[in-house]
């Protein structure tokens, strides 16, 4: 447990580090900008998409509509709009097997700028996501640069988070948690038909982070949820992209992640796209995640401690999903505007290694679906 008793300097010296960090890239994002050149970032088009997506799995279904509408003006700056609903029917292994099944909905709410100058352009976003005993607040500030004359971009930025923690049935209890989010990133064209980028983030919670609902078992009887008040998190992604030159695509990419809390995880994905004719585009992706489980978590404790949890998604698993797009062009003027139609299927199989269904006594696995329908127009 020592490890996770220092999570408190981690999280400050994270914070410390992120600064000066940020302070270095800016002076270095400055200098870029002095010698730039006079080519400006393409700004894109006017984009609108209308959504309907669906969660099924696990016990857990969540559906409803998203839309979102992008605008340009004067050439220098874009402004986007989304809005996007969950309406959520929970009756997960932590709810049937602690609570009673219940139904909520979720709105999210997020607005975006984005302003370009030269080869350079600076986003700023905000959100918020509001349910009946959760409220989660976000802004963020992205930076890109093109430099090398367009062959390579640079990017950094910054997220900052603050949710609202109610329970129900009980008007009392109220907390908070905070989130700060940093990432830099950079993409190099290594050749005319392959890209690679590489990106980092660093993260630091603090506040509750668990959840009121939650139970964890220790010498087999149920008691509240004992998380850790801070967590400091790191990951890197890499990711190169190339075409094949038979107007079909490829792209690799790897994640891995790790954290005071002693998870530690790792994202393999592949994705191949090809076109059929002039109107249909066809993507199918391979994703495999596994995950090694929190210091302070069991599926039973044998022993009393300062933190204990029994969230399955703090334990030893993994998941792996197959999923499929097509998009379709149905209909298109040459500079003036475009409609395309796009479906999406993924499949996840969920295995746990060290979580047990307590109605079976048997290791816990599920199967879940992901569908999204949209259309989406250029113009």
């Amino acid at each position: 447990m020592a490890a996770t008793d220092r999570t408190h300097s981690s999280s400050r010296g994270l914070a410390r580090v992120a600064f000066q960090w940020l302070k270095q890239v800016l002076g270095i994002l400055g200098s870029l900008f002095a010698v730039g050149g006079a080519k400006a970032v393409d700004l894109g088009t006017n984009r609108a998409e209308l959504l309907y997506h669906l969660h099924d799995g696990g016990g857990v279904r969540a559906q409803g509509p998203a839309v979102l509408v992008r605008k340009n003006l004067l050439d220098k700056v874009a402004v986007t709009g989304t809005v996007y609903v969950d309406a959520v029917s929970n009756a997960s292994i932590d709810v049937v097997t602690s609570a009673s099944p219940f139904t909520e909905r979720r709105t999210e709410y997020g607005l975006n700028a984005d302003y370009v100058y030269r080869n350079a352009q600076i986003t700023v976003s905000t959100s918020t996501s509001q349910e009946p005993d959760y409220v989660a607040k976000r802004m963020g500030l992205d930076i890109s640069q093109e430099v090398f004359g367009g062959q390579s971009t640079i990017s950094m930025g910054f997220t900052r988070g603050a949710d609202n923690v109610r329970k129900h049935g009980e008007p009392s209890f109220a907390a908070t948690a905070d989130h700060w989010q940093y990432r830099v990133g950079g993409s190099l064209i290594l050749t005319p038909r392959w890209i690679a980028s590489l990106n980092a983030e660093a993260l630091a919670d603090n506040g509750y982070l668990g959840s009121p609902y939650r139970v964890a078992y220790v010498f087999g009887a149920a008691v509240p949820e004992r998380v850790p008040g801070t967590r400091s998190s790191r990951a890197l992604k890499f990711r190169v992209a190339g075409d094949l030159g038979s107007r079909d695509a490829i792209q690799f990419g790897y994640r891995y992640f790790w954290d005071t809390w002693g998870i530690a995880s790792s994202t393999l994905d592949l994705t191949y796209s090809r076109y059929f004719g002039t109107e249909w585009l066809v993507d199918v992706t391979l994703r495999h995640h596994a995950q090694h489980k929190a210091l302070f978590y069991s599926d039973n404790a044998q022993s009393d401690t300062r933190y204990v949890s029994r969230n399955r998604q703090l334990s030893t698993f993994d998941d792996t999903s197959l999923a499929g797009k097509v998009a379709y062009t149905w209909k298109k003027v040459p500079g003036q505007y475009d409609i395309t139609l796009n479906g999406a299927l993924e499949y996840v199989q969920y295995k746990f290694k060290d979580f047990t269904d307590i109605r079976t006594n048997q290791l816990y696995h599920y199967n879940a679906s992901v569908m999204q329908v949209f259309v989406s127009s250029n113009f």
